[in-house]
């Protein structure tokens, strides 16, 4: 094999004035957003893609998915020159010093397990095209055990004479925030590093860690389990607080007041106790289900009962909505026509990944009924992904002649939208406030009948409704 060009990243460049020139392998959400990131804080970056039409639409500022400021930010920095994108990998690796992973690990087609196929690929690439040493960096989430065995492909793959150190650097992005998690994260996660490779991603992430962001140096397993053990911890949250909100329901109770005092305990917290249709989106729903997967593979019992729990709990949350729906319509949603706002899985993003929303709606559909969807940013994505709904363009046409509205997507178009008009252009203003983000008192006021998830209906106040008085 060929000498090596050039010797390692050293920490001792920093003093010199050099700094670590940076690939980022794959440019979905994780990979165009870190991409971006590492350009802001000062590096030379290089984006690679399979996808020429994807490296084509970067390079020109165009994302291929919503996530508010990063557009402006890639722009920003392609202009600058610090930040450029290829098809190339060898000749992105061969420019570059740390090489960071930020392929997608799908669940596997019809199993809970992670698909790593990406993943493998992406690193023993990444290693086979080494002309000199450096650092290879995972970001993507992966089952604990993975990282072990990608050094074993890159011992296999790297050119002899290279040093290739591999080491974790899970992510902790949040959709619609994930720039500044980012550039301001809460915590950074360094597993399996030694005095060397911690000393280049000190480097890297200098600007956080100047203005306190906390690093935590631990072994490849725990780097691997830290995110996945967040994220299962949130959607235990989140299926506690649905759990309890069937309860409050048959007991007459009101679960966002209960939630309120639950997270005044500072031991709990407020953060994801705000019961409604569920969780969605390409993460948590996958890495529930691969944590459950490779816990059975190890022989932890528990964690797979808890997390079966937990799946369970939020998919029927979905069901809980459909059955609330049809009993709107009473008894049957054959042909009735019912308008649903939103499709994302959650407001400021337009992924459909596993969206409850668009669960509900397709079941809706399926059972008869006339479903019109809205959404501000996620509309053409779910068509996509659900061809035989149909879509409105505005608000007005979903809700005009709908038996009733199911707001399934808590964006602020529709928090804060005028009931007084929409219940004008309803056929029966029934709403059902899914994710309990409406203000019940203003909406009944205005002639809706208000009917939230672990909640009290709140009965439509008495007012003139197309020149017919409803009754209180």
């Amino acid at each position: 094999m060929s000498t090596p060009k050039k010797p390692a990243v050293d920490p001792q460049d920093s003093a010199a004035g050099l700094k670590p020139r940076i690939s980022v392998i794959g440019t979905g959400y994780l990979g165009a957003t870190h991409a971006a990131a590492m350009a802001e804080l000062g590096f030379d970056v290089i984006g690679v893609d399979t996808d020429p039409a994807k490296v084509d639409a970067l390079s020109a500022g165009r994302v291929p998915f919503h996530e508010p400021g990063l557009p402006e930010l890639i722009l920003e920095h392609v202009g600058s020159g610090r930040l450029r994108f290829t098809a190339d990998l060898a000749d992105a690796v061969a420019t570059s010093d740390v090489h960071f992973i930020c392929v997608g690990t799908p669940q596997r087609r019809g199993s809970h397990a992670a698909n790593l196929s990406y993943v493998e690929s992406a690193t023993k690439a990444v290693a086979e095209a080494m002309s000199h040493d450096g650092l290879i960096v995972g970001k993507s989430t992966v089952p604990v055990g993975t990282a072990a065995r990608l050094r074993g492909i890159i011992t296999e793959s790297k050119p002899t004479g290279i040093d290739a150190p591999l080491v974790w650097n899970p992510e902790f992005l949040r959709e619609a925030h994930a720039v500044e998690d980012t550039l301001r994260p809460d915590r950074l996660v360094f597993g399996g590093t030694d005095a060397k490779s911690e000393a280049v991603l000190r480097e890297i992430y200098a600007a956080p860690i100047a203005t306190g962001t906390p690093v935590i140096s631990c072994d490849l397993a725990t780097a691997e389990l830290v995110k996945v053990s967040a994220n299962a911890f949130l959607a235990t949250k989140i299926s506690f607080i649905n759990a309890i909100s069937e309860l409050c329901e048959v007991a007459g109770a009101d679960v966002s007041v209960l939630a309120d005092a639950l997270g005044h305990d500072d031991r709990i917290g407020r953060k994801f106790l705000n019961a409604g249709l569920g969780f969605g989106g390409g993460c948590l729903p996958k890495d529930i289900r691969a944590l459950m997967y490779r816990a059975n593979e190890l022989g932890a019992t528990r964690v797979v009962g808890l997390m079966q729990e937990v799946d369970e709990i939020n998919m029927l949350q979905r069901q809980r909505v459909i059955d609330q729906a049809i009993d709107a319509c009473g008894g049957s949603v054959l042909n009735r026509k019912i308008a649903v706002l939103g499709a994302a899985f959650k407001p400021d993003t337009d992924d459909v990944r596993d969206s409850p929303a668009l669960n509900v709606a397709a079941a809706l559909h399926l059972r008869g009924a006339r479903v019109l969807v809205v959404d501000p940013e996620a509309s053409n994505t779910a068509a996509r992904s659900f061809p035989t709904l149909s879509f409105a363009d505005s608000l007005d046409e979903a809700v005009t002649d709908a038996d009733v509205v199911l707001l399934l997507t808590e964006w602020p178009v529709f928090v804060n939208a005028d009931p007084v008009h929409l219940a004008e252009l309803a056929t029966n203003p029934i709403v059902l406030d899914s994710r309990n983000a409406l203000d019940s008192e203003v909406w009944s006021s205005a002639g809706w009948e208000v009917r939230p998830l672990g909640g009290k209906v709140v009965q439509r106040q008495a007012r003139a409704y197309q020149g017919v008085a409803l009754p209180a």
